[in-house]
C-alpha cells in the first residue's frame, strides 16, 4: 500500500543550524521547543518521516534530482532531452567537459543530502538521553540515512566535511573536509548501530521504511568500495540467508506498481499519484509528491516518438539508452532483460509504434541512439486520471535491490577467491534473466569481468554503472572517446559551499575544478 511522505512542519528546526545569527539569538515563536518536542513519541515519528521526505525530495526533484545526477555519466544512458541545450546543467555531467563548480544539479544534491543528515543528526542529538518508547528505532533509522548520505556524497564528491553533531553556534558552521577513510568510518559506525536497532523486513509495518537487512546490505556495499571484500561476505549472507529477501520471479515484474516495496526491495523511494497535480498547481523545485522523474524521462512526444501502441505515454524525452547498452544484452544474448529495459526502434515500429525524427529539432533526435527505455518508463497504469496525468506518476525509486546485493555479493566472493560461491550468486542473477548459468570453468578475472557485464545489463539506468567504473579503473577504457577524463571521477564541491564555510578555500576543490 503506498503510503504519502508529507513534509513535516517540523523540518523548520532544521533554522538552528542555519547561518543566520537573527534566528540563532533570536527563536521562532512559531516553533516548539526541542527540549520538550522529543518527550513525545508522536513527536519522534514525526521527525523521522522527515528525514524520509527529504529523501524523496532529493531524488525527485525536478530537473535537479540525485537519480539523474548519479546516472547521468554512465555509459548506459544519454541525457537526451529536446537539444543540446535542454537542461544544460544536465548536458554537461553527461558530456563531462563542462561540468561548472555552479552547477545547479549537483548544488541541489549536495544541499539536500546535507540537510537530510542535518535532521538526521538532529534526531540522534536529541534522543540520546531520551526514555521514550521509539528511540531506538528512531535513532537507527536517522543513523541508516546519515551513513547513506554520506556514502553518496563521499562516492561522487571524495573528501568532504563530516557534521556528526548540531551546531551550537555560529562559530560551530565552519567545517573542514575529513578524508574519505574517515567518512567511511562514520558510515560504518552508524551502519553497525542500525543493524543492531532495525527490525528485520517482516517485522516493519510500514513498508517504504527500512530495515536491518538493508542497513546489513548497505554495509556490505561499503565495505566493498573499500576493497574490504572479506569484510563484507557476512553481511551478504545475512541478507541472503533471510527468506524475506528474494529476487522477484520475473525481470519485467520488477518495476510494476503492484510489486513496490515488495520482496527483492530494500531501500525504496516512495511516490503518489493522488496529490492531482496540473499545471496551476505543480510545485517546481518542490515537493508534488508525485514522481515528475518518470514524465521527465518518457519517450518525447510532438509527433517524435508515438509509443500509445505499446501502453506508454509520452514524456519529455530525457535518459535514453546508448546503443553500446543495447549491443551488450544482445551479445549476451539476453532477451528478457532487454525487454524489460529498452526497446529498439525496430521492435517500437514492430509493436505498432512510430518514430519520426523529422519532426524533432533539425531533424535529429537529440542524444538518441536507435532504442527507448521501458525499465521506469511512463506507463498509464501509473498514473492518475485526477489532474494531469504526465504530472501524476506514482512510480517509486528502486535504490537498492537484492538483485544488486548478489552481484555485490559474488564480487566480494570472487575477491576473497572463492570463484564457486561467486558462480553461484551470479547464477541467480542469470536464470531470473533466463540465462544459463555460467561455465564452471569460469574464474579468476574472467569470472570478474562476467560479473562486471552482468552488473552493466541488470542495474541500467539505476545510477550505479559510472561509479563502479570509477572504482574498478575501468572508465577511462569504457568511456574512452565520450568526453571524460580523470577529473570526471568526481564531481565538484558547489562552489556556494566553498564561499560559506569559512573553513574552506579554493584549494580544497576537487582536482581540475
Amino acid at each position: 500500500m503506498k503510503k504519502a511522505i508529507y513534509f513535516i512542519a517540523f523540518i523548520m528546526f532544521l533554522g538552528a543550524i542555519s547561518c543566520s545569527e537573527d534566528f540563532t539569538n533570536n527563536p521562532r515563536e512559531d516553533v516548539q521547543d526541542l527540549k520538550t518536542f522529543f518527550l513525545e513519541e508522536d513527536n519522534v515519528e514525526q521527525a523521522v518521516i522527515g528525514v524520509y521526505d527529504l529523501m524523496q525530495y532529493n531524488y525527485g526533484r525536478d530537473w535537479h534530482s540525485a537519480f539523474l545526477v548519479k546516472l547521468l555519466p554512465g555509459d548506459d544512458a544519454n541525457c537526451a532531452g529536446g537539444n543540446s541545450n535542454d537542461q544544460a546543467q544536465l548536458q554537461d555531467i553527461d558530456d563531462y567537459a563542462n561540468v561548472a563548480t555552479s552547477n545547479p544539479s549537483i548544488e541541489s544534491m549536495w544541499n539536500l543530502f546535507y540537510r537530510t543528515i542535518a535532521m538526521s543528526n538532529l534526531i540522534i542529538e536529541n534522543l540520546a538521553d531520551s526514555d521514550v518508547s521509539n528511540k531506538d528505532r528512531a535513532i537507527a533509522e536517522a543513523k541508516f540515512f546519515r551513513a547513506w548520505c554520506y556514502f553518496e556524497l563521499t562516492t561522487m564528491f571524495g573528501d568532504i566535511p563530516l557534521r556528526l553533531t548540531v551546531p551550537k553556534g555560529a562559530e560551530d558552521f565552519g567545517l573542514a573536509k575529513s578524508s574519505r577513510a574517515d567518512v567511511y568510518v562514520a558510515i560504518e559506525n552508524d551502519l553497525r548501530d542500525a543493524i543492531t536497532n532495525l527490525p528485520e523486513k517482516s517485522g516493519v509495518a510500514d513498508s517504504f521504511r527500512v530495515s536491518k537487512g538493508a542497513a546489513q546490505a548497505v554495509m556490505g556495499k561499503v565495505l566493498v568500495f573499500q576493497e574490504k571484500y572479506a569484510e563484507a561476505v557476512p553481511f551478504f549472507e545475512s541478507v541472503i540467508n533471510n527468506p524475506s529477501h528474494d529476487l522477484q520471479s520475473n525481470i519485467a515484474d520488477v518495476w510494476s506498481v503492484s510489486n513496490e516495496f515488495g520482496v527483492e526491495s530494500l531501500l525504496e523511494i516512495g511516490y503518489i499519484s493522488t496529490t492531482g497535480r496540473d499545471w496551476g498547481n505543480i510545485a517546481w523545485g518542490g515537493r508534488n509528491e508525485s514522481n515528475l522523474h518518470i514524465q521527465l524521462m518518457g519517450p518525447r512526444g510532438d509527433g517524435i516518438f508515438g509509443v500509445g501502441s505499446i501502453g506508454l505515454l509520452n514524456g519529455w524525452g530525457f535518459n535514453l539508452p546508448t546503443n553500446k547498452l543495447a549491443m551488450a544484452f544482445d551479445a549476451a544474448g539476453d532477451t528478457n532483460r532487454k525487454s524489460a529495459t529498452l526497446m529498439t526502434e525496430a521492435e517500437l515500429i514492430a509493436a505498432g509504434g512510430s518514430v519520426d525524427a523529422s519532426a524533432a529539432t533539425g531533424g535529429v533526435i537529440w542524444d538518441y541512439e536507435g532504442a527507448i527505455r521501458i525499465k521506469y518508463a511512463t506507463k498509464s497504469e501509473d498514473t492518475s486520471a485526477d489532474g494531469v496525468r504526465e504530472l501524476n506518476y506514482s512510480t517509486n525509486f528502486r535504490l537498492l535491490r537484492y538483485a544488486e546485493v548478489l552481484l555485490l555479493a559474488a564480487e566480494a566472493y570472487n575477491m576473497s577467491g572463492n570463484d564457486p560461491q561467486a558462480r553461484i550468486e551470479l547464477n541467480k542473477i542469470r536464470n531470473r534473466a533466463g540465462l544459463a548459468d555460467i561455465p564452471s570453468s569460469t574464474a579468476g578475472n574472467d569470472l570478474f569481468d562476467a560479473i562486471v557485464n552482468e552488473k552493466f545489463l541488470e542495474l541500467a539506468h539505476e545510477g550505479q554503472r559510472f561509479w563502479d567504473l570509477v572504482r574498478w579503473g575501468r572508465a577511462s577504457t569504457e568511456l574512452s572517446g565520450t568526453g571524460y577524463s580523470v577529473k570526471n571521477n568526481l564531481y565538484p564541491i558547489p562552489q556556494t559551499e566553498i564561499d560559506k564555510n569559512s573553513e574552506l578555500t579554493a584549494a580544497d576543490q576537487n582536482p581540475g575544478y
